[in-house]
């Protein structure tokens, strides 16, 4: 049996490593107690820097929240962001006029381009019990070429996406959820139009994997210029061709040959990311990706009354230097639902742009 991985790597606290095209990987997972009249956490905040919260002290973050956890109103520029939910639920709202609720098995795809004002906060909406949240955000970076297009925004539900059981010659099962490129003869849903994904030479895959105690996944093979990297997070261990690798490790592997997997004596998962390199300079400042200095500082500029907290999210304007994006009076307050009525925003529609 061949061995196509190319290199292992432990992971720890999130940020995970990526490769081109992706420039970043989060992997949030709080066990959030019970929920207050607003949404927020009933257990006392004390102590904790809110405002600026990754203590996961007591197995939970606030992030930039402070009264709901999660992240209020920020820019992003030059590059697009992938959210998958696992458990809990995430409402956004942005600067565009899209505002809704999703959550286990749903993924938020946005284009940011030129610039767009967005939030992402985690509502705690049992009130008589603990409220985990779990996902993954993912950042894909844009080509120079489309890196000022039109912000857009869509919504990839989870009846959207296909989910895959796969049974092996033994009855063990695997699932696999495409949110990204293609599996065997399964396409997952169109991405953003200006999204490297759309671009047939992207090769870009997004695939969440579970196999179930012993079970074994073939992959199938992809292209020879795509990067392929798997993210085993959760399990005691797997087989991967001939060589096996303890969890959570990130295994980085040849794209272009089949994969054999095997999960050891538990659940194992996996997150996999592939895609061609876009091969581009690559400068990162905060919340904006742009390809030179010079484009990052006139970014910063555009932004200044923009943060966490504070700020209309609008980039400054003045005669002689227009602004580079639309300007819009959205609110970006990100609670679209009643805490006890929450299946009135899960059954919303989110408009795109």
């Amino acid at each position: 049996m061949q061995d196509t991985i190319l290199s292992v790597a432990p992971l720890g606290r999130t940020p995970w490593p990526t490769q081109d095209p992706f420039l970043f990987l989060a992997h949030h997972h709080d066990n959030y107690p019970s929920g207050n009249a607003n949404m927020g956490p009933t257990t006392p905040l004390h102590g904790r820097n809110l405002g600026m919260d990754f203590s996961g002290r007591d197995g939970w973050s606030m992030y930039h929240g402070r009264t709901v956890p999660g992240f209020p109103q920020h820019p992003h520029r030059g590059f697009e962001t992938i959210t998958i939910a696992r458990q809990g639920l995430i409402d956004h709202s942005d600067n565009l006029g899209s505002v809704g609720r999703f959550g286990p098995g749903d993924c938020q795809w946005m284009t940011a381009g030129r610039g767009i004002v967005h939030c992402e906060m985690f509502p705690l909406v049992n009130r008589d019990r603990g409220n985990p949240t779990e996902l993954f955000q993912i950042w894909l970076n844009l080509p120079r070429a489309d890196k000022m297009v039109e912000p857009y925004f869509t919504m990839l539900w989870r009846h959207m996406v296909p989910q895959l059981a796969i049974t092996d010659a033994e009855g063990n099962t695997s699932e696999v959820r495409v949110y990204a490129g293609k599996f065997g003869e399964h396409d997952a849903p169109p991405p953003p139009p200006n999204s490297w994904a759309a671009r047939p030479q992207a090769a870009l895959a997004v695939w969440t994997l579970k196999l179930s105690p012993q079970a074994e996944l073939t992959l199938p093979a992809g292209p020879p210029h795509a990067t392929r990297t798997l993210y085993a997070f959760r399990g005691d261990g797997l087989q991967v061709g001939p060589r096996h690798v303890g969890t959570p490790h990130a295994i980085t592997v040849q794209s272009d040959a089949e994969l054999r997997l095997k999960a050891g004596e538990t659940e194992v998962e996996i997150l996999l990311l592939q895609g061609a390199s876009i091969k581009e300079p690559v400068v990162h400042h905060g919340p904006f990706v742009m390809n030179t200095e010079q484009e990052i500082r006139q970014t910063i500029y555009d932004y200044q009354p923009c943060t966490h907290e504070t700020g209309d999210g609008l980039p400054a304007t003045t005669a002689d230097q227009p602004s580079s994006r639309p300007t819009s009076n959205a609110a970006t307050d990100c609670v679209v639902a009643p805490a006890d009525r929450p299946e009135l925003a899960l059954a919303t529609s989110v408009a795109s742009a």
